[in-house]
């Protein structure tokens, strides 16, 4: 087994309960065996048995290296664009009134349902390369965008497809409660049932980690999501909620009584909500991308969010609609400007905290039994992350221990 060695770097691991910010360790060596990291410290500390047993030694010249980047809530998987809509909001129109005009996600169903299998997967690999080129190496992939079995079906094929041909890890969460598709307009239980009859067999495929729903007034009541949630708790699926971004529906509560991975989005949570959320251990995803194009003004109550310390995820929600977003280090600057997060609670946010949200404990942190997934960067400090928006300094990815 070939034993790998990094030195000549400085790291922020990112670790919980380090002793200095952002876990760095300057002058650091990193040791990584089968895929996993097997050591991290200062240079000058490592085992000189271990050192002996390092087969291929990398020079990392300088360079800072993180955890591999998380983008845990996106809807990569979609046909057609939504430009025109850009467009009408800028001359007035808000996202509710394009929706109830039979714009917004039903017209993304409609390219979708029209695209081929070849075609969505040709047009999502673009997005998703632009996202591995800044240091991604795991992102989750919603469906929602076909609202029928075969529709679903299609994109999370599509989503797997692209796991197994990019060196990244997908994982897909089933999101057939996303809006109520043309078919069934004005009978939205019936729909409800539509999404509850698709979830197993779609599990029952293994194209399904976890399962999502849209809590909204334009969207699906909490007691039509509660039955959603309870199907998926049935298979033993783990759920996560689009929660609270246009009002306050209760929906972050709901979600926490089902032990929600994460809520998402959160404009409007409420104390009580936010309390649920520490209760369940549930983390909140918040997506700075749809705040700035929708030009919302009602922020995330971050304070909220600190004094009761629920984690705090960041991610592009690329969509679209409301986040045509492929830059998970704009995101981080945009946490930051708009959010008022610090730039080692964003870097976290799309790491630790963001593999937390996914429901993975392998990485998210550089450390010994981690996951060998980190990148090396052009700057000399984490902060640099996050204060240059546009700026992409990754020099290097490396994928379950080999460099991409």
């Amino acid at each position: 087994m070939t034993v790998q060695v990094w030195t000549h770097c400085d790291i922020a691991t990112l670790q919980a309960g380090h002793a200095q910010p952002y876990g760095l360790v300057a002058d650091a060596a990193l040791v990584v065996e089968g895929g996993q990291i097997a050591w991290v410290g200062p240079r000058s500390q490592l085992p000189a048995g271990l050192a002996a047993r390092c087969t291929r030694e990398h020079d990392a010249g300088g360079a800072l290296v993180t955890p591999g980047l998380i983008d845990c809530h996106t809807h990569l998987v979609y046909g057609g664009d939504r430009a025109h809509e850009f467009e009408l909001r800028l001359q007035g129109a808000t996202y509710e009134d394009i929706a109830r005009a039979g714009g917004g996600i039903s017209s993304t169903v409609k390219a979708t349902r029209a695209a081929s299998e070849e075609e969505l997967e040709a047009q999502s690999r673009k997005r998703l390369q632009a996202l591995l080129a800044e240091g991604v190496t795991t992102l989750e992939i919603k469906s929602g965008y076909g609202l029928a079995l075969a529709h679903e079906r299609k994109a999370l094929r599509v989503a797997r497809a692209l796991g197994r041909s990019q060196p990244v890890e997908v994982r897909t969460t089933f999101l057939g409660a996303h809006a109520l598709p043309p078919e069934f307009a004005g009978r939205q239980d019936a729909y409800v049932d539509e999404v509850i009859r698709m979830l197993p067999l779609l599990h029952a495929e293994g194209l399904v980690d976890a399962v999502d729903a849209f809590c909204e007034r334009i969207a699906f009541s909490t007691a039509q999501t509660e039955r959603v949630f309870q199907a998926a708790q049935a298979l033993g699926l783990r759920v996560k909620l689009h929660a609270e971004q246009l009002s306050d529906s209760g929906g972050a509560e709901l979600a926490a009584r089902y032990g929600a991975l994460s809520c998402d989005h959160l404009e409007w949570l409420s104390e009580q909500g936010a309390a649920a959320m520490a209760q369940a251990g549930s983390v909140a995803v918040l997506l700075p991308g749809a705040f700035y194009f929708l030009r919302e003004t009602k922020l995330p109550p971050v304070q909220l969010l600190r004094s009761h310390q629920v984690p705090m995820a960041i991610s592009t929600d690329c969509n679209p609609g409301s986040s045509p977003c492929t830059s998970l280090l704009l995101m981080l600057n945009m946490a930051c400007t708009l959010f008022r997060l610090t730039p080692e609670e964003a870097l976290a946010g799309v790491t630790r905290h963001a593999a937390q949200a996914l429901g993975l404990s392998d990485r998210g942190e550089i450390a010994a039994g981690q996951r060998a997934d980190f990148v090396l960067w052009d700057v000399a400090h984490p902060a640099q992350l996050a204060y240059a928006f546009g700026a992409n300094p990754r020099l290097q990815t490396v994928f379950k221990g080999e460099p991409v």
